[in-house]
């Protein structure tokens, strides 16, 4: 694991160091993820947030299943039924 040391600023700013930035292939103005965890912050990039979150949907749905198709599916259920 890569680590190291920075300053915590006026405002709660915070010194990402350019090879953690290079490494999450983050820019100056591009949002960031934060994780509070017991007493541990993690950061990732939003695309990372999502492919994990996309992952722990894949465990609990069956291969092949299209998730949209069966939101629109419930939809068109609901109107005519109303």
């Amino acid at each position: 694991m890569d680590e190291a040391k920075t300053r915590l600023t006026a405002g709660g700013r915070l010194v990402l160091p350019a090879r953690f930035r290079r490494a999450l292939g983050l820019k100056v103005g591009d949002e960031v993820v934060l994780c509070l965890s017991g007493r541990e912050v993690r950061m990732m990039a939003p695309r990372e947030a999502v492919r994990r979150a996309q992952e722990l949907v894949r465990r609990h749905v069956p291969r092949g299943t299209a998730l949209s198709q069966e939101l629109l599916r419930d939809r068109r259920a609901e109107t005519r039924s109303e």
